[in-house]
């Protein structure tokens, strides 16, 4: 310990000048994605907080072990708040929304105590997010050390993202996401420019450095229950309403469904009114939608719902209402975020190579497993979608529908995304809204949007 202590005590003075090398600047920008701004944030082995800095923190705390680091980080982010201890040691006074650790794991005597450290400074909420470099780059790194390219370390672990990520499941953490970013680290006219922002999304086991974004693992609360709000956006759906609200079940500490009825060319609103009037047991608002398209009813509802707990349901019933449940206890439980149904029934073939191919693609863009896109049912945390509306400018107004705004924004706040399979029923009244090709347009329209948003980013 005296002895890693002394070397970076010795390396601080050369720090500012290696703090403005490309790598750095990559490496900051790549946390300012991954971390949202205003929030609460702890850095261990923070250097001279410049990371820390760069990711707008409400609350910063930045932690290391060389009192020459922590002066120098005081004198140039006065801002913040940094303290001189071993990321083992690291004070459990206060929780964090996020935990970073950059480029640390490698130089660590005993990763899995730091990890399980850092849970005292956890909540059911947090995200640890730990970047390391890539094995494959060791004898590049190790050449550039020799050339003086490289800042010198100390002995490295060079563990592998399996060995972080099973050190991560030993000390309780749930990986959420992987995601690599940068693939040249030098900066060079065009080359780096070109790999970094277009090939590295296609290259993950080559790039340079690798990231994962992880949570404590859930330890569910049997007595804690929320209160629900059912979404219904309805157009022209007048012979679905009566089912909605019998088979509605109710949930938690209590069930309000909320009917926004959307420019109908049948007597849907007339219907919606007589149920409501004829079901006053049941907690029922009825609301008559401003705007247009599916992803304004959404957006109004939401506005008008008092749980803590938000659910969309289809009007076509076509996800029986009677699964809902099955939705309230996966988010309940924290086993999941963002909860949405996976179809679990048999395909054409071309269909079902087409959704396998969106599948993989909508995969490959969020970083979790994502099967079934355009299924309207989803439920979230009333928090969770307001830190998606705050952060929904990132996006901008690009989806007709609403069920992309959410997942994308999900993705973009890390948080974890879970498909339940349900068996879907076949619709007793009306006709679809959307058509084959059409849902085809808008998957392929939608993977270029999220590709140029969450992969290939300038």
């Amino acid at each position: 310990m005296t002895n890693r202590r002394a070397f970076y005590e010795q390396r601080a003075a050369f720090r500012v000048r290696e703090t403005r090398r490309y790598y750095q600047h990559l490496l900051r920008r790549q946390y300012a994605f991954w971390v949202p701004p205003g929030l609460r944030v702890l850095e261990a082995g923070c250097g001279l907080g410049d990371l820390l800095a760069t990711v707008k923190p409400a609350r910063g705390v930045g932690v290391d072990f060389s009192p020459a680091m922590i002066d120098l980080a005081r004198q140039r982010h006065p801002e913040l708040e940094f303290q001189v201890a071993d990321a083992v040691q690291t004070p459990a006074t206060e929780k964090f929304d996020y935990i970073l650790l950059a480029d640390l794991v490698n130089d660590l005597p005993d990763v899995q105590a730091v990890f399980e450290r850092l849970q005292s400074v956890s909540q059911p909420r947090t995200r640890l997010v730990v970047t390391f470099f890539n094995n494959l780059w060791r004898p590049v790194l190790n050449l550039a050390a020799k050339l003086g390219l490289k800042s010198p370390t100390l002995m490295q672990n060079w563990l592998s993202a399996d060995d972080v990520r099973n050190l991560l499941h030993l000390a309780d953490w749930e990986v959420i996401r992987t995601d690599t970013r940068i693939l040249w680290p030098v900066r060079t006219p065009l080359w780096s420019w070109l790999c970094n922002r277009w090939l590295a999304p296609l290259l993950p086991p080559l790039c340079f450095t690798v990231g994962i974004i992880a949570r404590p693992k859930p330890k569910p609360d049997p007595a804690c229950q929320y209160r629900c709000s059912v979404v219904i956006p309805a157009r022209n759906e007048a012979g679905n309403i009566l089912d909605a609200v019998q088979r509605t079940p109710e949930m938690g500490q209590g069930t309000e469904i909320i009917f926004i009825e959307g420019h109908s060319t049948d007597d849907t609103w007339g219907e919606i009114q007589r149920v409501a009037a004829k079901n006053p047991l049941r907690n029922i608002k009825i609301l008559k939608q401003q705007s247009r398209g599916k992803a304004g009813a959404v957006r109004e509802a939401f506005a008008a719902a008092t749980g803590d707990l938000l659910f969309i349901l289809d009007a076509d019933l076509t996800v029986p209402p009677e699964e809902l449940p099955k939705f309230y206890e996966a988010v309940r439980s924290g086993k999941a975020e963002l909860v949405y149904p996976m179809e679990e029934q048999a395909m054409q073939f071309l269909n079902m190579v087409a959704n396998k191919a969106f599948s993989l693609a909508f995969s490959w863009l969020l970083g979790q497993k994502i099967k079934d896109t355009l299924c309207g049912t989803k439920v979230l945390f009333r928090a969770d979608y307001e830190a998606i509306a705050r952060n929904r400018a990132y996006f901008g107004e690009f989806d007709p529908f609403g069920d992309f705004d959410l997942l994308f924004g999900a993705a973009k706040l890390n948080l974890r995304v879970v498909d339940l399979p349900i068996r879907y029923r076949a619709r007793t009244y009306g006709e679809t809204n959307i058509s084959r090709w059409s849902n085809g347009w808008l998957l392929l329209r939608m993977v270029g949007f999220a590709a140029r948003r969450l992969k290939f980013i300038p």
